[in-house]
């Protein structure tokens, strides 16, 4: 394993024009550590499954579309390690339940089983993955810029930019088609508490581009939306099942509920791995709960010893209160119904 901390100017991108958070490079998966900035900008290469799993599982590496890319590389691993279907299983195993809300982990590693018992190559086949979600970011913005007007401010949560994704980003890929297009655009960020993937990595990658953005916190959106301050609201998905609900960061519903109240669109952007259509709706998708830390200690402990802390990680907005759904195949409206199986799964 080898860990380096690069300049922006030497940073080992995978593409030339674009930010990738994962990517296979020599031998080894390549990952940007998302923990560490804005202050630092730490790439780490890793030469075993096991440690790309436990990055996927610290949250080193984010975002549903970069966390099944960052799977399927690591279940190479695990085959190039012992072309062994046993110790394939045990490690497709392990790696899928590092994050199980996302969808698009268990996706990636169905194809990875896939390629292996029709003796294709798991690393092509993962490197296949990594490119069809580059373009698949690409397509979701070429159709998403189509719903932001000129001189737009457009509300985000959490990170659904190329941080979140194979490069690019969904939420965020809108944002930077429209800016592409000539669209004047400005974002205003909600903080997303507690991992502040908002504050921290939605605007480091739009100030790294010059794109205008303003952080606020979470309980802030409804009083900007209600002062006419925001236009549209934009935001990535993790899990998207047959009737359009909609599995998102933690705080999501409420911006969506917020959205509605003051009559403003509120759109979700996803590839289509993050479709599930063997889910009727979003009252079975499992919720992760991560540790009492990451809420109870702010830098100081801000929760008395002794009080518990509930610390879910996503919430379901219910299909009613979204908008439009944009995918790679274009802008979906109510009532949904994705009954088609998943690309390639």
């Amino acid at each position: 394993m080898g860990s380096v901390s690069l300049s922006a100017g030497q940073r080992p991108d995978a593409h030339p024009d674009v930010l990738s958070p994962v990517f296979w490079r020599d031998g080894k998966v390549v990952l940007l550590d998302q923990r560490r900035l804005p202050d630092q900008e730490i790439w780490t290469a890793y030469d075993n499954w096991e440690d790309v799993a436990r990055a996927i599982s610290e949250m080193e590496v984010r975002g549903a579309p970069a966390i099944g890319c960052a799977a399927a590389f690591a279940a190479a691993l695990a085959w190039r390690a012992q072309a062994s279907a046993t110790v394939l299983r045990a490690a497709l195993r392990a790696i899928g339940a590092t994050r199980p809300t996302a969808v698009n982990l268990g996706s990636a590693l169905h194809r990875i089983a896939n390629a292996v018992a029709s003796e294709r190559d798991p690393l092509a086949e993962a490197n296949a993955i990594w490119a069809e979600d580059l373009a698949a970011c690409r397509a979701i913005g070429a159709h998403g810029a189509a719903l932001v007007p000129d001189d737009a401010v457009i509300l985000t949560h959490c990170n659904a930019g190329a941080l979140a994704t194979a490069g690019y980003g969904t939420a965020l890929g809108v944002v930077r088609a429209a800016v592409t297009a000539g669209k004047r655009v400005r974002v205003i960020a909600d903080e997303t508490r507690p991992f502040l993937q908002g504050a921290r990595l939605t605007a480091w990658e739009l100030s790294q581009e010059g794109i205008a953005c303003e952080v606020i916190v979470d309980s802030a959106a409804a009083h900007f939306l209600s002062r006419g301050e925001i236009h549209l609201a934009v935001v990535g998905a993790d899990r998207i099942t047959r009737n359009g609900d909609v599995a998102n960061k933690i705080g999501t519903a409420g911006v969506a509920a917020a959205c509605q109240t003051f009559g403003v669109p509120f759109y979700v952007a996803a590839p289509r791995t993050t479709l599930d259509p063997a889910m009727e709706s979003g009252a079975r998708i499992p919720i992760e709960e991560r540790a009492t830390d990451e809420v109870a200690i702010v830098g100081r402990r801000v929760v008395p010893e002794g009080v518990k802390v509930r610390n879910p990680v996503f919430d379901v907005t219910p299909a009613r209160l979204v908008a439009a759904i944009v995918t790679e195949d274009g802008i979906h409206r109510a009532p949904y119904a994705f009954s088609t199986a998943r690309r390639n799964a």
